[in-house]
């Protein structure tokens, strides 16, 4: 990933420097800018912080919850991937690893998404990499500690929303071999002749369903006929851990 000037401000920022930093906030989280009736619904928080009344840190709090993010993310997606695409936005990695996943997976499904926002934006990470005044971005190559590492942020944080589906996380589909460029996962073997399940089968495949609709997967059917059998047993594999 190429490095990136980080944006700042602070009490001496003017007005065209804060305005400046929340088309960026914009860019960086919504991975747009507002439309008109989504600036009246933030018109408080964005006010406060082109007034400065409030900084980046607590103008992302007020973002992260407001209804602007949560239809574009949180309801459209699955517990997983929303975990993931909070860690692109906020954070500007892939989360690291699946004892990390399931960390935040037990924050949201416990404390909600207020909980979740309020518990990356408030983590020594994020304090010690940007602070109260700088605008989250992706970061840079030095700081991951692994080539696979860098490998799920640089994938994660170049896709487009939905590109490669709402349902399962990056680093769920690449492990798993499927194809997710059109936006609906699939495995390239999905198109072969399938064979008549057996009762064992049968039994997986209602499994697996049951797991995705957990994670409030409205095509937790059509995503789980897209597996072969190895790549169900794959992703019951890691779900049950």
């Amino acid at each position: 990933m190429t490095s990136v000037n980080p944006i700042t401000v602070n009490r001496r920022s003017s007005l065209e420097e804060r305005q400046f930093a929340l088309f960026q906030i914009y860019q960086q989280v919504l991975e747009r800018q507002p439309y008109s009736y989504e600036h009246k619904l933030l018109a408080k928080p964005e006010k406060d912080f082109l007034s400065d009344k409030i900084g980046v840190r607590r103008f992302l709090k007020e973002l992260g919850r407001s209804k602007v993010y949560l239809d574009s993310f949180y309801y459209s997606s699955s517990n997983l991937k929303f975990i993931e695409l909070s860690f692109k936005h906020f954070m500007g990695r892939a989360p690291i690893d699946q004892e990390e996943v399931q960390h935040y997976c037990n924050v949201l499904m416990k404390g909600g998404v207020d909980k979740l926002i309020t518990e990356l934006l408030d983590s020594e990470e994020y304090r010690k990499v940007f602070g109260c005044f700088t605008v989250p971005y992706v970061r840079p190559v030095n700081y991951y500690s692994s080539p696979k590492a860098y490998i799920e942020s640089k994938i994660l944080n170049h896709e487009h929303v939905g590109q490669r589906g709402r349902i399962v996380p990056t680093m769920y589909w690449h492990q798993l071999g499927l194809d997710c460029s059109s936006g609906v996962c699939r495995h390239p073997e999905a198109n072969e002749v399938l064979q008549p399940m057996t009762p064992t089968s049968e039994l997986v495949q209602e499994e697996l369903i049951e797991l995705l609709k957990a994670l409030d997967s409205p095509k937790a059917k059509e995503v789980v006929a897209a597996l072969t059998p190895q790549q169900k047993a794959a992703l019951r594999k890691v779900m049950h851990r």
